[in-house]
């Protein structure tokens, strides 16, 4: 793991790199991906399941076999254990609590010369949504991404996850159940992307797609844009955390592997103006890695792509942290709210010594699909506002076109748009 300070020689270097961390060789990719595109706009659903033996080990016999039956979702649901079932009911209804309070309103405004203004917030009708279910399957990112949705008001949701030899995990068929979903469809990667953007004679062509994935979905995602609307374009996971000498040096370590046991690629940064406790970490990361049953991969992650960052001052971290805008920030300092309000950049902010990375995954209830590899300085995490569009409300009495039409009409005859100018003279008195 790299362990570095602010006064190494070559620190600036060294930082940045880390800023580099997110970058994903889309354009090596692209062509591949856009074969696939092209694939499945051509041949549909053809393509479709020969993308499907391909890359998923089994060989769909008919169309139908593409779509996961609402009864089989059902079963699953019955079968859970009654504490885990519990778990998943908490967690459903604290994220759809959190959602519920983002819901935009439509709103009017009347002038006192009878101008009407307004916005009007409706949903989009049709929404895709990306599970992934590679290394690992995230029936959590189910919830995350269909409970928005619902909430926005979209009538029809299309669920698309890989099933590696056509074994969908049980508790994201049971996630399915519970949130209500029925049209979910065992296609992955690139392949779903596409599906869904543009349609098959099975998997109906949605309005936006959201959910993470692998480089293949996020070069997807970016090459129909503009065919479809998307949430972002996420790269692997990461955290940051910002810490003094009164945090645990243990719960640190344990914290940061978090986001190293998802992925080889992910990132675990911690920048902190303590020596003494940047150290302790370092031995803790060590500790706690010989504990993990994905050892090898959290071990790969901090390795190759995991920092500790020492800093003359925690203005100093807070500052190259602001740099970093990383996923996933916690702020385990004795006053973390006296930070929050230098904090920048981040895609979701964990306040306090008790306030692990992993609780925001699960059940605290803000949406976990958050921007990565620095995207947090110009993204926000996917919400209830990805699923709905607004529409201007504009309406001119007589007396209001008479009050600023000649404004308008100025302007107009200024640009050379003569029929525009003439548009609004004709209603003028």
């Amino acid at each position: 793991m790299l362990f570095t300070s602010t006064s190494a020689e070559d620190f600036d270097a060294v930082f940045s790199a880390l800023l580099e961390r997110g970058k994903m060789d889309i354009e090596h990719v692209s062509k591949i991906v856009g074969g696939i595109i092209k694939e499945i706009r051509e041949e549909k659903n053809a393509a479709v399941r020969r993308h499907i033996e391909r890359f998923d080990g089994w060989t769909p016999q008919s169309d139908a076999a593409l779509r996961i039956d609402p009864e089989t979702m059902r079963s699953a649901y019955e079968a859970l254990d009654a504490t885990l079932k519990k778990s998943l009911h908490l967690a459903y209804d604290r994220i759809r609590a959190y959602h519920e309070k983002q819901l935009p309103k439509s709103w009017f405004d009347t002038e006192a010369n009878g101008t009407i203004l307004g916005q009007k917030v409706t949903p989009v009708d049709r929404a895709g949504l990306y599970i992934p279910g590679g290394k690992a399957a995230y029936p959590s990112s189910l919830l995350m991404n269909v409970i928005p949705a619902q909430v926005a008001g979209v009538e029809e949701i299309v669920v698309c996850t890989p099933t590696p030899d056509d074994e969908p995990n049980a508790l994201l068929l049971a996630a399915c159940h519970l949130c209500g979903v029925s049209n979910v469809f065992k296609v992955g990667g690139a392949s779903a992307i596409a599906a869904m953007a543009y349609g098959t004679e099975t998997i109906p062509k949605v309005d936006v797609i959201t959910g993470p994935g692998n480089i293949f979905v996020a070069t997807a995602k970016k090459l129909v844009f503009g065919d479809v609307n998307i949430d972002m374009i996420a790269g692997p996971s990461e955290i940051g955390v910002l810490a003094d000498d009164s945090a645990d040096a243990r719960h640190i370590a344990i914290d940061l592997l978090s986001q190293a046991e998802h992925d080889e690629m992910a990132s675990s940064i911690l920048i902190t103006p303590s020596r003494k406790l940047a150290e302790a970490v370092n031995v803790e990361i060590e500790n706690w890695l010989q504990t993990l049953p994905r050892e090898r991969i959290a071990r790969t992650s901090i390795e190759e792509r995991g920092a500790i960052i020492v800093t003359e001052t925690m203005h100093e971290a807070v500052g190259l942290m602001n740099e970093i805008a990383p996923e996933h920030l916690e702020v385990a300092t004795d006053d973390p709210f006296g930070l929050l309000p230098h904090i920048k950049h981040a895609g979701a902010i964990f306040l306090g010594h008790n306030t692990p990375e992993a609780i925001g995954d699960y059940v605290a209830g803000p949406n976990h699909t958050l921007p990565t590899g620095g995207t947090a300085k110009f993204y926000s995490p996917l919400n209830v506002e990805n699923f709905m569009k607004k529409s201007s409300i504009i309406a001119f009495s007589k007396a209001a076109v008479d009050e600023i039409g000649e404004a308008c009409a100025q302007i107009a005859h200024t640009e050379g748009l003569t029929a525009h100018e003439q548009s609004v003279r004709v209603r003028m008195s």
